[in-house]
């Protein structure tokens, strides 16, 4: 099966690129931004009891809620823009308002300091985000025929995650670098790396205004009836789409556990940050490497096939990393458990499109990305939480969670690649 290379789609996927560049930007900046610079509220250093548990007020639970809050926030609100986009069958219009979003928080961040506005800003971003996702990928579905729509998924998530994995890394040369004198102007690093986030932004609004166009049935098709079942409309179960956004929460959860334990994992392995930051890159290197011929083969043998095996793989290279004392062993979990990723996310996405009606792609594709986010929000929660009960806690919860979302996808989805030759549907 020859692989159709689509101008627009590959546009998407550099808009989404070069936004995620952005983006993971604030990931690494905004936690220091907020200890060095920030005017922190007067309460810091004191103590909050919620029944038996009492919370000690630090700047790092400050940290933590600005960056929570921009996942739940772009989370939780992808099905209602979803739903939004697909009601008035328009993409490009609420895409570049995202963006828009996107590029004033990070203009924000130069001029504002009191962590109040911090926090506004990334809640605006937040938004921002939950508009530019599930339009994105919208996008992507209806410009896909149906032998090349995995395929498709894998080339925007190879973009998206080179821009993810890139980010920190740039972001952590431009702070190094700084400050700067810019037309007789001194820059801080800081401020230096909000610019470098907001020409981001502005780069992909340009490419999308330039480049992209609604599909021409999106306005026509775009029905009343837009509610997505949690039971299966056609038989037993659950709906299949949402049995598959269930699967990518806990699948996303398995590798998200990972970053917050960086202190206590250099420790278990006493290894450098260095090999830390090999470890958390492997996964990220191995979705550049796979999303694409994975989902392109998800075409041609069908969706199921590669959905389950990437969940048989993701549980042992998810517990293991709870046990293994060795830094290589690691590097090697966590690639391993990057190939898995990859084997999910593309053909689940593929799958939702295959599935989804004419003007509802929004709809149903942002149930998937909202899993994937909810799974990287409550991973990077509960993960600091759950390795009080022990190292190996978090990685033997997240294997159970995987092991359910395999269940999920065995019993309750079905094949939508009819000439495949893969593993029977749900239920045959």
């Amino acid at each position: 099966m020859d692989f159709d290379l689509d101008a627009r789609i590959l546009t998407l996927a550099l808009a989404r690129m070069v936004d995620a560049v952005a983006n993971s930007f604030l990931v690494v900046v905004l936690p220091l931004y907020i200890e060095r610079v920030v005017d922190l509220p007067a309460f810091i250093g004191g103590t909050i009891t919620l029944g038996p548990v009492e919370f000690s007020l630090t700047s790092a639970l400050l940290i933590g809620v600005v960056l929570s809050l921009f996942g739940f926030l772009n989370s939780l609100g992808q099905p209602f823009t979803g739903r939004l986009s697909d009601r008035t069958g328009k993409r490009k219009v609420y895409l570049l308002f995202g963006l828009a979003l996107v590029a004033v928080g990070s203009a924000g961040y130069i001029f504002l300091t009191d962590y109040v506005s911090i926090l506004a800003l990334r809640a605006l971003q937040g938004i921002g985000a939950a508009f530019t996702v599930p339009m994105t990928v919208a996008l992507v579905n209806e410009y896909s025929e149906a032998d090349q729509r995995g395929g498709n998924f894998g080339l925007y998530n190879t973009f998206r995650l080179l821009g993810f994995g890139t980010g920190p890394l740039v972001a952590g040369v431009v702070l190094a670098a700084g400050p700067y004198r810019l037309a007789g102007v001194d820059v801080s690093g800081f401020d230096a790396a909000f610019l470098v986030a907001v020409v981001g932004a502005l780069g992909s609004f340009a490419l999308v205004t330039l480049l992209i166009e609604d599909p021409e049935q999106a306005e026509a098709e775009a029905g009343e009836d837009l509610s997505l079942a949690v039971r299966n409309p056609d038989g037993p179960g659950l709906d299949p789409v949402f049995a598959l956004g269930l699967a990518t929460a806990v699948m996303a959860l398995s590798f998200a556990i990972f970053a917050p334990l960086a202190n206590a994992i250099n420790a278990r392995l006493g290894q450098s940050d260095f090999l830390f930051a090999v470890q958390f890159g492997a996964t990220v290197l191995a979705n550049v490497l796979f999303q694409l011929p994975l989902g392109r083969l998800s075409d041609r043998y069908g969706r199921r096939p590669f959905l389950l095996g990437g969940f048989v793989l993701l549980l042992p290279a998810t517990l293991a990393q709870g046990f293994v004392t060795s830094s290589e062993l690691m590097v090697l979990l966590r690639f391993v458990q990057g190939v898995a990723v990859a084997a999910v996310f593309a053909p689940s996405l593929a799958l939702a499109g295959d599935l989804a009606k004419e003007g509802q792609s929004g709809s149903t594709l942002s149930l998937l990305t909202m899993g994937f986010g909810l799974g990287i929000a409550f991973g990077t929660l509960f993960s600091g939480i759950l390795v009080g009960f022990g190292f190996a806690t978090p990685f033997v919860v997240a294997t159970l969670g995987g092991a359910a979302g395999l269940v999920l996808v065995y019993t309750q989805v079905g094949e939508t690649v009819t000439d495949a030759a893969g593993i029977p549907a749900a239920g045959d």
